[in-house]
């Protein structure tokens, strides 16, 4: 998967602008007009962005990114968190996890026997469709091709039959104040899917301190503790606030 800074650079570009030529992205990010063509082939491969001639613009998907793209963005963050996590689960029958590719890292390590697993990431679910001995559900809904998500109304209600020991979610940015997604979809479902459960765990590689996004989810002291690799630091607003977070 082709990810690097200068990718980076043209969504925030194209965030501010909408749309933009290449001849324009050359010159904002210093790169050749064939270098930025490459970048933006891959780009729309990963359905990031919708080309035109001589340019491109940002797809009108409530600015999610593609899960493929996420899953090896900061891979060694998310593995580091996943790892953390695994040994501090509480014991559980049922669990909500769901679609962001941190928990797809998570749900690879942990032994799902006799358990029932619900998920809106098909991601996941496929993950965990030849494991043994557990009873995998998810929920009816509209599927975000690039996120590979199931959120909606439909999954909402769904989620009202549910009884759910431990919900495993991660974030688009976290700060003292407020767990944030990038759409208000989003949002909306990881809310009602945290009434349903009765423990919560949020899992923030280090990097959704310094992100920002539009929608809250939640605030931070909903949770019952966060997992991070963040430092001390950078954990510090929230532990002054008295949310409990465990970076190691």
């Amino acid at each position: 998967m082709f990810v690097n800074k200068r990718t980076d650079s043209i969504m925030e570009y194209l965030k501010t602008n909408k749309k933009a030529t290449i001849e324009e992205l050359g010159k904002a990010l210093y790169a050749s007009e064939s270098t930025i063509r490459r970048d933006l082939a891959e780009m729309q491969k990963s359905g990031l962005i919708a080309r035109y001639h001589g340019g491109a613009m940002l797809l009108e998907d409530f600015g999610e990114i593609s899960l493929f793209v996420r899953s090896e963005r900061d891979m060694r963050d998310k593995e580091l968190c996943a790892a953390i996590a695994v040994n501090r689960l509480p014991k559980f029958n049922t669990v909500f996890i769901d679609n962001s590719s941190t928990c797809l890292a998570l749900a690879k390590k942990i032994d799902f026997t006799n358990k029932t697993v619900i998920t809106n990431g098909l991601q996941i679910a496929l993950q965990l469709l030849n494991k043994r001995d557990i009873q995998l559900i998810v929920p009816c809904g509209s599927v975000n091709t690039s996120t590979s998500a199931i959120t909606g109304s439909a999954a909402e209600k769904f989620l009202e039959t549910l009884n759910i020991d431990l919900m495993l979610a991660s974030c688009a940015s976290v700060n003292a104040e407020s767990v944030c997604e990038l759409s208000f979809e989003t949002a909306r479902f990881k809310s009602a899917a945290m009434s349903r459960c009765k423990r919560r765990i949020l899992i923030a590689a280090k990097n959704k301190f310094s992100n920002d996004a539009p929608y809250i989810t939640a605030d931070p002291k909903n949770y019952d503790f966060i997992i991070t690799n963040a430092d001390d630091k950078t954990i510090s607003p929230l532990t002054e606030r008295g949310v409990t977070v465990f970076n190691k």
